[in-house]
């Protein structure tokens, strides 16, 4: 001690805000910054990641719509009641008949079977039946304001060089998009489609379905991307047939590096019709927040930074000024119940704490020791116990199964895996408890039972001999799934799979049978499992069942394996008979 006091002391107070800089403020410094750099390139990605997105989404819709409109030519295309009208010819009453009851209403449920708006132009080659023309007397000229039909014959389009150019047919794939006659003028698209008999596959009819663009690109909208955004719509030879937002440009720039600098141009290709949309997003957009984000960082981090000292300095004087009290209790009481050691170097109060902590810990160093690896055990024991409670890939495959279930309508077979889930995964939370009653516990390999018997079906059968009176006992929870889980996934044969569980006492023992015919299970390996050291993939659910059994009731409980390759496994587990009120929870 006199040579420590020869060295020069520097107070506890000092040294502890010295290290608190050190190992605090700075830290936190160098944490903001990276975190500053992280979070404004994750802020830009993700608005880059969102403008795609919405374009996409753009892309998306304008596809449905094309969809449903190839959809209604589809019912046209396919029907053989239309294509007999068609194909025969017709006299006197027929004529109106065949009209009149048959093709025009057939034509007026089909324009009706979508909300937007179009004109149906349907050139026929049967020259017995009428045209038909519908009246437009309130519509613009330039707008279809109501979906309407009209009846030619083929003879109206037969000298235009649409109709002449239009390619060969390609077993009922051959469909046009595109602008024709007047469309372009008034702002329309058109779909143009041939019906065709399926029996001598010749030309009966021709469809031209007309849709307002307005209509067929509503979704084309710049303001869901942002203010100063601009999309185009441009067809195959480069020309703009549809625009939202600022078009402060002309089409040809759109790959000119000056007009990109500043912008982000994102180029989607429009399914069937050979055309493209071209948004064009101000960087303005997407640099927006890194402005804000990085000034909010700076001033977090300096009121953090001024906060930390702050209380850096509190704390600092608040230890030195009580660290001799606390040496001078130690002091008095050097004999006290404490286990730790300090090894410590130093001209200050924790070189008087050290000794005084190491002289004490030596009486009780073997009880520490002890009480501190059974806790060790305990908490390990419960780690793989919460671990293998909630099982991902079980819960991923039972997802897919009920995904499965909706996709081909088994209503029923959904609605009962959902609710056996739903039983699962609730009687294995527990709130949280480890003990549980036999009740609760047989109901939960129940419902996982019959989550594997909806996926299974005929494959798997399963046997109850449960004695009601054991059902009233506790438990540790998650003792049977485990090694139910292990049956499905080891025991399954071609033939599927037996299963009996068996539940009952023995001389004040409860015990617990789950047998099956599977394919049985080698001596080695049943050796292997049950050794603590053994780190085999196959067989921990088993191994956890005991080992926490053990670890709450006591080595004469657990379980114990009887097996026979090709003739089936049968795993036993014992457990004391303990009511509710006898446990010390």
């Amino acid at each position: 001690m006199e040579q420590q006091g020869k060295l020069r002391f520097m107070p506890i107070g000092y040294k502890l805000m010295l290290s608190y800089c050190l190992l605090i403020v700075v830290p936190l410094v160098t944490v903001a910054i990276i975190i500053s750099t992280i979070y404004v390139t994750s802020i830009r990605e993700q608005t880059r990641n969102n403008v795609y997105g919405t374009v996409q989404q753009i892309t998306d819709n304008i596809t449905y719509k094309l969809d449903a409109a190839i959809h209604i030519t589809e019912l046209l295309y396919h029907d053989t009641k239309l294509a007999r009208i068609l194909r025969q010819q017709h006299e006197g009453w027929e004529i109106h008949d065949a009209a009149a009851n048959l093709l025009l209403p057939k034509l007026r449920d089909i324009i009706k079977s979508d909300t937007m708006p179009m004109m149906l132009s349907f050139y026929i080659h049967n020259a017995s039946l009428p045209e038909v023309y519908s009246n437009r007397k309130k519509a613009l000229p330039y707008r279809i304001v109501s979906s309407s039909f009209d009846l030619y014959q083929i003879e109206r389009i037969t000298g235009t060089d649409w109709y002449h150019n239009y390619p060969e047919e390609d077993f009922g794939n051959t469909i046009v998009w595109g602008q024709i006659e007047d469309d372009r003028e008034y702002h329309l698209l058109s779909l143009l489609r041939r019906v065709v008999d399926v029996q001598e596959f010749q030309e009966l009819a021709f469809m031209r379905l007309t849709f307002n663009m307005d209509d067929i690109f509503r979704s084309v909208d710049s303001r869901k991307i942002g203010d100063g955004s601009t999309v185009f719509v441009v067809d195959q030879s480069g020309q703009m047939v549809f625009s939202s937002g600022d078009a402060v440009m002309s089409m040809p720039y759109l790959d000119n590096e000056a007009f990109d600098k500043g912008y982000l141009v994102i180029k989607e290709s429009l399914p069937y019709l050979n055309w493209q949309l071209i948004t064009l997003v101000p960087t303005v957009i997407i640099e927006k927040d890194v402005t804000q984000v990085r000034w909010v960082t700076i001033i977090v981090g300096l009121t953090c930074l001024v906060i930390f000292i702050i209380i850096g300095y509190f704390v600092s004087n608040f230890f030195s000024k009580r660290v001799g009290k606390i040496v001078a209790v130690l002091s008095a009481f050097r004999e006290g119940d404490f286990h730790k050691r300090m090894n410590y170097r130093g001209n200050d109060e924790f070189a008087l704490i050290a000794h005084a902590l190491n002289d004490m810990g030596k009486d009780t160093e073997a009880l520490i020791e002890e009480v501190y690896l059974s806790n060790i055990e305990k908490k390990e024991a419960e780690l793989d116990s919460l671990q293998s409670q909630i099982n991902p890939h079980f819960l991923y495959n039972t997802l897919s199964s009920i995904s499965s279930l909706a996709k081909f309508g088994e209503i029923k077979k959904l609605n009962r895996m959902v609710i056996d889930l739903s039983t699962f995964y609730r009687l294995t939370l527990n709130n949280g408890k480890m003990v549980i009653l036999l009740r609760d516990e047989l109901a939960q390999a129940q419902a996982y039972i019959n989550i594997q018997r909806t996926k299974y079906g005929d494959q798997m059968q399963v046997i109850y001999s449960i004695d009601p009176d054991v059902l009233k006992f506790e438990t540790i929870k998650l003792i049977l799934q485990p090694i139910l889980e292990n049956v499905f996934e080891h025991a399954w044969t071609e033939d599927g799979i037996r299963i009996r569980v068996v539940m009952g006492l023995e001389q004040e023992h409860i015990i617990i049978r789950i047998i099956d015919d599977g394919n049985g299970m080698h001596p080695g390996l049943i050796q292997q499992i049950f050794d603590p050291l053994d780190q085999l993939n196959v067989g921990i659910g088993i191994r956890n069942v005991d080992q926490r059994i053990k670890l709450h009731f006591g080595k004469g409980y657990g379980v114990s394996i009887f097996s026979r390759q090709g003739i089936g496994t049968s795993v036993t587990i014992t457990l004391p008979a303990e009511l509710p009120q006898k446990r010390n929870n």
